[in-house]
């Protein structure tokens, strides 16, 4: 390659600039502009929707090395593993390749592959990563604020889990479990006994791709129920199992056929996968609830009480800088209001009250961003607030009020029944435990009371001295001293000067 073919016009937009370097520098930098164009909470808007229009594809590797790695890693040749192995590659991206199967068993397989000797290429591109982002903080007055160190980390801790199929199988199997008698989302099924760290075989499925907007209307697909569906299994993976697909973009997403009237979606892809506490479930949750009904002091108040934001944070700050950002999203009707928008404007705004990054709610914004545009583009007055409200106002009465204090007394009382026997002993422990804790006690305030008395004895001792000093000065000093003594008074002064060096000790 001539090495003018990487300049790039110094006329073009800065994002495109970025992109274009970004394709230049190779697959590993790409991902990371890929990832970097989610953080729309750290990146100014016009840089982060240029660098959506990255692309992950690199050539695929020779089949030869495929099948070697398979072989190698599942211990057989792959016509003794497999009925049918297409040497042919179905995908090539930057991590791993995909190839087609039949198992002896008449399964249809997709076994997928990671890209031979992509370890020491990650290692030397995530040094150079490294290395960028050092300076950017170092030499721009802006680069604290957007975290670079940080973001680098989180992507490099991606990628290891990319690394690692085994991880994505065991995604893949928990949503699975997650949704197995759903009639919204299917989840493929794993092949555990042909997986390994860098082999993974889960089941071929075969659907429409999401944005094919023009097959899935020709095959008549009630297209508005087939984007609240889409809400619905955001919603539910957030809040309901705390465990969601965090790479939900339309190559991702298929739907499945012969299901036009109660569309039903198929995801793949699980390298990816978000998860919140159930603290977090609650902060988000009643954030969203406070925002849609203009509390902004309750939206100021979450998150400082969740510890998304230092707890010295002025709240009529705070609360006045979310007014002047949210207030004018309302001049639109509900139905054009954007979820991910609003947690975008949330984010950026604590930003400048010295919000920490919350890598989980990162995770989240994105998927949400993603589930909104995909659910908008397949039905455009999707209103996305009406159909997720319900699934909100459904969680917040499962887990607050009566009702889910019954439910949390339920779910633990074999734990308290379980205890019970062991209750004596341990109110006796805790009684043996209390009167030791006296008797130390006891013991202590004793030897500092001795201790006091011994010190004030000194003290009592020690002024009674200087006392005795002071007088013997004050005689040397006097008439009949003198006379007795016919000396100058440096016998006075000495003492008067011990006197006070007593006292001062």
């Amino acid at each position: 390659m001539l090495p003018w073919r990487y300049l790039v016009p110094v006329r073009a937009e800065r994002g495109v600039r970025l992109r274009l370097a970004l394709e230049s520098l190779g697959p590993v930098f790409i991902k990371f502009g890929q990832v970097l164009s989610t953080r729309r909470d750290l990146l100014p808007l016009d840089i982060a929707d240029e660098l959506k229009y990255l692309q992950d594809r690199v050539p695929a590797f020779p089949s030869r090395q495929a099948v070697s790695i398979v072989e190698k890693a599942l211990g057989q040749s792959v016509e003794k593993l497999f009925a049918e192995f297409d040497a042919k590659p179905l995908a090539s991206a930057s991590v791993a390749q995909v190839h087609t199967a039949t198992l002896y068993s008449g399964e249809k397989a997709v076994v997928k592959v990671i890209r031979p000797g992509i370890e020491k290429t990650i290692k030397k591109d995530m040094a150079l990563l490294y290395t960028f982002a050092y300076l950017l903080q170092a030499l721009w007055s802006e680069g604290k604020r957007l975290h670079p160190m940080e973001v680098v980390s989180e992507y490099e801790q991606s990628l290891e889990d990319e690394l690692d199929l085994r991880k994505e199988a065991a995604n893949a199997s928990q949503l699975r479990r997650n949704f197995l008698d759903s009639e919204i989302l299917y989840i493929p099924e794993i092949y555990w006994d042909y997986t390994r760290q860098n082999v993974l075989v889960m089941e071929r499925i075969s659907g429409i791709p999401v944005a094919d907007i023009e097959e899935l209307e020709s095959q008549n697909v009630n297209m508005k129920l087939l984007a609240e569906r889409g809400v619905e299994v955001f919603f539910t993976q957030v809040f309901r199992d705390s465990f969601f697909h965090a790479d939900m973009h339309p190559g991702n997403i298929f739907v499945a056929h012969n299901s036009a009237e109660q569309p039903k979606y198929i995801a793949v892809d699980f390298g990816i996968i978000g998860s919140l506490t159930l603290e977090d479930q609650s902060y988000l949750a009643r954030n969203l609830l406070a925002f849609f009904t203009r509390d902004y002091r309750q939206v100021a108040q979450l998150h400082i009480d969740s510890g998304w934001v230092p707890a010295q944070t002025n709240v009529t700050a705070f609360e006045t800088a979310i007014r002047s950002v949210c207030e004018p999203i309302f001049e639109k009707p509900l139905k054009d209001i954007s979820f991910g928008q609003v947690l975008l404007g949330l984010f950026q705004t604590a930003r400048r009250f010295n919000m920490e990054v919350q890598p989980q709610l990162v995770l989240l914004q994105k998927t949400l961003l993603n589930i909104e545009g995909l659910g908008r583009q397949l039905y455009p007055e999707l209103d996305l607030w009406q159909t997720g409200k319900p699934f909100l106002e459904a969680w917040m009465k499962e887990r607050v009020g009566p009702k889910a204090a019954v439910k949390t007394i339920i779910a633990q009382a074999p734990d308290w029944i379980e205890k019970l026997p062991q209750l004596p002993q341990l109110a006796y422990d805790v009684l043996q435990q209390s009167k030791l804790q006296n008797s130390l006690s006891y013991q202590l305030v004793e030897q500092q009371q001795e201790r006091e008395l011994q010190l004030n004895k000194a003290k009592r001792k020690k002024y009674l001295l200087a006392a005795v000093l002071l007088v013997s000065a004050a005689w040397f000093g006097s008439e009949p001293a003198r006379l007795l003594l016919q000396e100058i008074q440096w016998q006075g002064w000495l003492l008067g000067l011990a006197a006070l060096y007593v006292v001062s000790r």
